[in-house]
Parts: C-alpha cells; structure tokens; sequence
C-alpha cells in the first residue's frame, strides 16, 4: 500500500520523459497530494527520476518554463479543477501528463479538454491515492474534528467517503461492508461507499475471489480507552510524546538540540533500523541503538578507529559517504531515544502508566480510587497526565454506586488543572462512556491481575510491558473465527459471507491509534491467510484525541449530548 497513488512518477521515467516538474494539488481545509507524495518518497528519490522542481499548482508566481514537461498529481476536487483550467488555458510548461488520485468526473474533464486549446496535455489518468498510507497495513486520512454531536460534519463525511473508496480501489477490493449498529456515522459513511460502488460499478468490476473482501466501519467512541493510554512501543511512543506529523517530528523543544536534528523524519521506507523496530518495546530499543552505535564504531577503517574528540569525528563521517548515512541514523535515533526516555523520568510516566493499566485492566473500584488519589499527589506530574487518570476512572467507573468522580475533579482542580482540561472529563464520559459503548471495555472478573516486565537495554532506559489491548483485537478475534453477531455489526444489503473472512478492511470514525496498528500488525503475522488494513479518519495520540472530542462540543451542550446518548442505548 505504501506506494500507491505516487506511481505516476514510475509512469513517467518508464515513458522515458525526463525534465519535468511536479505540480501539487491543494485543497481549501488540507494540502494533500504533498502529504500523500512525501509519506512514500524522499526528495532524492524524485530527483532520481529526472523531477527538478516540485510547486503547487495554487502557487502565484511560477515562471514559464517551457524546456521542461508538468505532472500533475492532484485531488479531482472543484479548485483543483479550476486551477488546472486557469492553467492549461496559459500554460507555463511545454506537456502536462495529469493524474488525478481519485474519480474524476466526466464533466471535469470535458471542462479541461475544453480549456486546453493549444493542446498541451499528453495523458488524463486516474491513480487512487487518496489517503496517506502511514505503515504497510495503516493508512489515514488526517482528519481531526469529523464529529458534530453524534453526527457527521458534513464535507468531512464526503471526505472520508472518498478517501476510503480510493483505497479500496488502490488495493481492487470490491468488499462487502459490516458496520457498527450503535454508531449512526459508522452507518452513513458505510451507506455512502456502498453508493460510490454502486455508481461506479465498473470501476469495481475486479476478479472474484472465493471468500469476497469486506470492510468493517466501527466508531472511536466504543473504545475511548485506547487512545488515552500512554504507549511503550517505538513508534507509538513517539506519537504519543513527540507526536508523528507525515512522518516528521519535531525536536525543537529539546534541550539542547542541533540545528541539524530540530526535525527528523522517521520512514520505515528509508530507515532501516525504524523499521526493524518500530514495533518493539523501549527497553528493546535501547538496547538496540547500542549495538547500532557498535556496529558503528566497527565499521570505521582502522586509522580512525582511536579518534576521540568530536571534530575528528565529523571529519571522519564527511570523508567517508558511505557512513554519512549511518552517522545520521544514530544520531537522529540516539537523539529520539535520549528524549523519550528524558520526557519518561521527567513525567513520572513508568508510574503514570501502571496507574493507567490498573484503570483499563481490572475491576477493583476501591483500590483504584485510592491509588488515583495517591499519584495524583505527584506534583511533578503534568497536567495532562493527572487529567488523563482521572478521564480513565471516570471511563471505568462513570456508573458505579460509589464513583469518586467529584473528588477527584476537586483534586485537578486543587493541583491547578486548567479549567480546559477538567471539562474535558466529562466531555470524555459524554463521548465514550458506558452510556454510549456498545461493547463491554473491561472483563467482569476481579481476578485480571497486571503483570510487569522490565526490561533494561542501556541505564535509564526502562519499559513496562502492559496487559491492556485495545478492545479492536477482540473485534477482529471474532470477525476472523466468524463469530462477530450480525446483530451488532450488521451487513449493509441482504447477502452476507458464508466462510471466514480472508481480506479485511477496518476503518474507525474517529481515528485509529498506533497500539491499534501493532495489533493488526501482530494479527497479520500470526494468522495465516488472513489480510487485514487498519485506516482511521487520523492516527491519534492522547492530544490528537482530546481535541478530536473537544471539537465535536460535547462539553459546551451537555443535555443534547446526554440525549444523544440515550438515544443510542435505546437503538441497542
């Protein structure tokens, strides 16, 4: 999947066209074809294939350049339409070869033969890539604010339907669809790809394959949990602390950081070691850049083996290329992994996190109160972390005879908790709480009990293996053994699949998370015949998340949210 929708670069360098300029598409809410180009390509990979400049085609000052050829990779969106109308009616380039990342109306195009009066265009096609493709098996849509209420904004469920119909054509799957009864935004996205299928049946006409392909539409409010836990995974821990934007994270906010590394780019397509492990657990990790830094060292020709001081060191990797590259990957990896495990110390986030295990994994309301009482006495803990032990509490225990909820708002506010932050309690329990989950998030046995691992890779560097998992795998678990009730999750249209499914498709409304991505991860390396893709309106961490519930205002209309509530609980 990583590539997808950037192949129009390959067409060109098979059609022997060098000389040529990359022209983005922009849209008014988000600048797309440029996220979606730099997830699966580096800059010198493009340079490779001849593409000098690369301008949005929004840009007010292009030069003419009439030596080299345009191609245009865009969103088939109405400004983009314009644009290119705008543009071919004065063309600053010799040959334009379009490509358009999803279906492209026929109006749209007869507008642009229209406009192209001197006959500039070489080739109109369409290459589905609208969607960031984040992992092999995770993509995105980076939307954040799809909920209004309970409901859809609207150009955000147009956005989704598209971005979810290319990539179901980018992977030729014709799925059947499942969705998620307790959610009507799972429904009406599932209602509007059935219709894009149905409209452009042809371009869904593939192969048949004995088990078909399904797609199955849940809803990030039946797991609220999940995104509010900290994370001990290489790449989810990153999110999670110094947040993953297109690949990029920012370090300027790191003491003492080098001009050089202010921003990295983490890409398991051009980083070896990010990609072995991006999965593993910090302590691993630690372990791992040590040998990475040895097998350094072991690589240096003899003669500089003994070099010591940090300027024979540079010299060293600028005479050498072919350690440039190695160089910058421990250092950017040290860097990274000296950051994590400083923001861990700083925020007390081995305590923070067994705390939160404690709220998601077992059932023991005395025992939790107390315990939320206790670490939130930690005056070092950041505001954030305090307001998300009492968001997990309030999650497990909004329903019991004795929730402790007040007092511990009391607490957040006593310990200087911004106002902000404290309605977002209740905003959360209005969003996910045991009113609106149609699923049961936590085991009703008192017996679950937290086993801690610790592992140490380098000092200072220590990782907590966790028991939560996220409510997703027990989905798919069931799916997988066809087992998930058709009550629940039912087929949209009369058929349903006789056999287990092979290739699946599971999107959340809302946003997926990254331990969601280990999980299916996990799910396709031990389960033979089985394919599953995990997209999500965005690829969330505990800020991402807040904001997410932030904008669909459920703190600002309380009796409308609780109604909404009420009305899906009657729906089940």
């Amino acid at each position: 999947m990583g590539r997808v929708g950037t192949v129009a670069f390959w067409h060109m360098y098979t059609m022997g066209v060098g000389g040529t300029v990359a022209l983005c598409g922009h849209d008014v809410v988000f600048v797309w074809q440029t996220s979606v180009v730099s997830m699966v390509y580096t800059q010198s990979e493009i340079l490779q294939k001849e593409v000098y400049l690369f301008e949005h085609i929004d840009s007010p000052n292009r030069e003419s350049m009439k030596h080299l050829k345009a191609i245009c990779f865009l969103r088939p969106t109405k400004e983009n339409v314009q644009y290119l109308i705008k543009e071919l009616r004065r063309p600053k380039y010799s040959v334009y070869f379009l490509y358009f990342s999803n279906v492209i109306s026929k109006s749209d195009v007869k507008s642009l033969a229209e406009a192209d009066e001197q006959e500039v265009v070489a080739e109109v096609q369409e290459f589905y890539g609208d969607y960031v493709a984040v992992n092999p098996h995770v993509f995105s849509l980076n939307i954040v604010g799809c909920y209004q209420g309970r409901n859809w904004d609207p150009a955000h469920l147009a956005r989704t339907t598209q971005g979810l119909t290319a990539l179901l054509l980018s992977l030729k799957k014709c799925p059947m669809i499942r969705y998620q009864l307790s959610s009507d935004m799972a429904k009406r996205l599932a209602e509007g790809v059935k219709q894009v299928i149905t409209k452009e049946y042809e371009l869904f006409d593939f192969r048949r394959t004995e088990v078909p392909p399904l797609l199955l539409i849940l809803d990030r409010s039946d797991d609220a949990i999940t995104p509010l836990l900290n994370q001990w995974t290489y790449q989810a821990m990153v999110h999670e602390l110094l947040g993953i934007n297109n690949n990029r994270i920012d370090l300027t906010r790191v003491p003492g950081i080098s001009r050089d590394l202010k921003e990295v780019v983490l890409s398991a397509e051009n980083d070896e070691f990010y990609a072995n492990n991006m999965y593993l657990n910090f302590g691993e990790i630690g372990t791992n850049i040590k040998n990475l830094m040895e097998d350094f060292q072991r690589k240096k020709p003899k003669e500089q083996q003994k070099l010591e001081s940090i300027a024979d060191m540079k010299a060293f990797v600028e005479n050498y290329p072919q350690f440039k590259k190695m160089s910058g990957t421990v250092s950017k990896h040290v860097t990274v992994v000296g950051e994590l495990s400083r923001l861990v110390s700083e925020r007390h986030l081995m305590e923070v996190s067994e705390m939160e295990q404690e709220l998601a994994s077992q059932n023991d309301h005395s025992s939790a109160l107390q315990n939320v009482k206790r670490v939130l006495q930690n005056q070092r803990l950041s505001e954030l972390d305090a307001t998300r032990l009492v968001m997990l509490y309030a999650l497990h225990y909004d329903r019991h005879s004795s929730n402790g909820l007040q007092g511990l708002l009391s607490d957040l506010r006593n310990r200087g908790v911004s106002e902000r932050y404290r309605r977002l309690v209740s905003a959360v329990v209005e969003f996910g709480g045991k009113r609106v989950r149609s699923s049961d998030l936590f085991s009703a046995s008192d017996a679950v009990s937290i086993t801690k691992q610790f592992f140490k890779g380098l000092k200072g560097v220590e990782n907590v293996y966790t028991q939560h998992q996220p409510f997703l795998l027990d989905t798919l678990d069931q799916l997988i053994k066809g087992k998930l009730k058709d009550n629940m999750y039912p087929y949209l249209g009369p058929s349903s699949l006789r056999d287990r499914p092979q290739d699946i498709v599971v999107f959340i409304v809302g946003g997926a998370t990254f331990e969601e991505a280990l999980t299916v991860y996990n799910l396709n390396r031990t389960t033979p015949g089985v394919r599953i893709v995990l997209g999500g309106t965005t690829i969330h961490n505990t800020k991402s998340f807040l904001e997410e519930v932030q904008a669909a205002g459920f703190q600002s209309r309380p009796s409308e949210s609780s109604q909404g509530a009420m009305r899906s609980s009657v729906r089940r």
